[in-house]
């Protein structure tokens, strides 16, 4: 099995719930996401998607994941595409980096191997321990009232674990989540400020927050060198986001860091492969993941649902289908949600089927 073309496509995400607030004055209600199609000489196709969350959340964004699969996408046709080895190092010889933008090739790799296969990608990941998975959804920076509101919503569909979006005053911080610990007092609640804390915030945040038995303290700070800092003056469990990008720096989180659990997102590490690694890597440890993505669509929804799947399920905490979260969908909206929990889609590789009519074609390298 040969690649015979790469076809990159485009389209737009919506976010259903009007705007997606963060720390820092970050806002989104619309995002570009890039999919990315290889098509193979065996008649099989592969399919795989990234989206940056802005321009301003990692040092990722949507234009420069199509500039960077422009450059890599002559290098991966001809390739077996169920030789990964291959796949990568020819994407990393025509160009260093930019592992979020390779990271869709890696993911239809995968895809493609489950198809040819017969095979979900979950299976090929290492098999599937539970079909079905507790979602967490994230609640946008707001007032405490809206913030409880659009928590109780989602408590009443099911959902236990929710993502607080913080980073500002951390006394308003420790009402916004006092009023969603009264809302949803069964639920675990992710106190996330996306690194919008200096130290001396995160640790006054902290101390604000020991009181609440369910919360858990999400990246306070920008780097992890600050996160170790606030880390020594705090009892709260700790997850570690933005700064695990790699092997190295999630043996310092969850050595120095004393992490609880990890966020693992597939494009940020460079897709399935690398996620794998560091899947593995966190359960030796004995971490708990969270399984997602920066942002997405059903593509990218798909492949969390893989990870998730086959993610042991004491270590699994949660995972998110970002389907849930636009008002687009590319197929059909699979994987669906119900209740709270994702499930595994029926069928080989990622298990979905793609509507090429919703999506518009950027260009094509054969």
């Amino acid at each position: 099995m040969r690649v015979r073309a790469v076809e990159v496509y485009g389209y737009q995400l919506t976010y259903a719930h009007g705007r997606y607030v963060m720390s820092g004055g970050r806002v989104v209600d619309r995002l570009p996401s890039t999919v990315v199609r290889l098509v193979t000489d065996e008649g099989l196709d592969g399919w795989g998607e990234t989206c940056p969350l802005g321009t301003t959340y990692l040092p990722a964004f949507a234009e420069g994941a199509r500039a960077a699969l422009r450059q890599v996408a002559a290098a991966v046709v001809g390739c077996d595409p169920r030789n990964l080895a291959e796949v990568h190092a020819r994407m990393d010889a025509a160009l260093a980096g930019h592992g979020y933008a390779k990271s869709p090739v890696d993911v239809a790799c995968w895809d493609l191997l489950g198809k040819a296969t017969g095979l979900p990608v979950a299976t090929l990941l290492g098999g599937v321990h539970q079909a079905r998975f507790p979602l967490y959804v994230a609640v946008p920076l707001d007032v405490p009232q809206a913030m409880a509101r659009f928590a109780d919503r989602h408590r009443a569909e099911g959902v236990r674990i929710l993502q607080l979006k913080l980073g500002g005053d951390p006394f308003e911080d420790a009402g916004r989540v006092a009023a969603v610990a009264e809302a949803a007092p069964d639920s675990w609640l992710l106190a996330d400020a996306n690194g919008g804390y200096t130290v001396h915030q995160a640790a006054v945040a902290a101390h604000l927050l020991e009181r609440f038995p369910q919360v858990l303290l999400e990246q306070p700070c920008a780097t992890l060198e600050e996160c170790l800092r606030v880390r020594a003056h705090t009892r709260l469990p700790m997850v570690y986001d933005e700064v695990v990008t790699d092997a190295a720096s999630l043996l310092r989180a969850a050595q120095e860091g004393g992490a609880s659990a990890i966020n693992l997102k597939v494009s940020r590490v460079g897709g399935l492969t690398a996620a794998r690694l560091l899947r593995d890597l966190a359960v030796s440890l004995g971490l708990r993941l969270v399984v997602e993505d920066t942002w997405g669509g059903d593509l990218a929804t798909a492949a969390t649902a893989q990870l998730a799947a086959s993610t042991p399920a004491p270590h699994l905490l949660a995972a998110s289908f970002m389907n849930d979260w636009n008002l687009e969908h590319v197929a059909g909206g699979a994987p669906r949600s119900e209740a709270g929990h994702g499930t595994l889609p029926q069928g080989p590789g990622l298990g979905v089927e793609v509507d090429r009519s919703a999506l518009e074609l950027l260009f094509s390298v054969s």
